[in-house]
């Protein structure tokens, strides 16, 4: 019976808990990640992304201790954010941020699982902001790799070929006569 009143007393903690982090309000938990991020609090911050974030979490937390003394956690302060209101399309939420000191903004996504917003901090999600903010500076990424493609395809192949034996000769000239 002590068993059973533990686990309801410890489950009622827990989710008023987890609701007081305000996982049922999407722009709540994003200011607690930025929350976790400007202190370096990788754990927390994990507890509050996605699992498909862990791994870009994971990276963060090997360097975290690190730009924390240099003061690159920062820009993650929530003090230095502006919270915009969460838009809700079904299980998915997207909430505007704004940086104070340079005015830039990016919209990140949130996911809902298993009844809590979840912060997107994945390589697809980060990607999707970088192309969405390219689109915004009249950037278009795919114009700049067809062009970078163009101009691969104009280099003469036998040309550089050459250029690359010209070179091998050189190197292994010099190190015949260092020996």
């Amino acid at each position: 019976m002590k068993k059973i009143l533990l686990a309801a007393v410890l489950f009622t903690t827990t989710n008023i808990g987890c609701k007081n982090m305000g996982n049922g309000d999407p722009k709540v938990v994003l200011v607690s990640f930025f929350d976790a991020l400007g202190k370096g609090d990788i754990a927390k911050a994990k507890t509050l992304a996605t699992p498909e974030s862990q791994m870009m979490l994971g990276f963060m937390e090997m360097g975290a201790a690190e730009a924390k003394k240099k003061g690159e956690m920062d820009k993650f302060s929530k003090d230095n954010m502006e919270i915009g209101e969460a838009l809700i399309e079904g299980d998915k939420a997207t909430v505007t941020t704004k940086e104070k000191k340079s005015g830039e903004t990016l919209k990140f996504t949130l996911k809902k699982i298993d009844g809590n917003w979840k912060v997107a901090f994945d390589k697809s999600s980060l990607m999707t902001m970088g192309m969405d903010k390219a689109k915004e500076k009249g950037i278009n990424i795919t114009d700049s790799l067809n062009t970078g493609l163009d101009e691969l395809n104009k280099i003469n192949i036998d040309s550089l070929k050459n250029e690359m034996n010209k070179a091998m000769d050189t190197a292994n000239k010099s190190l015949k006569e260092n020996q």
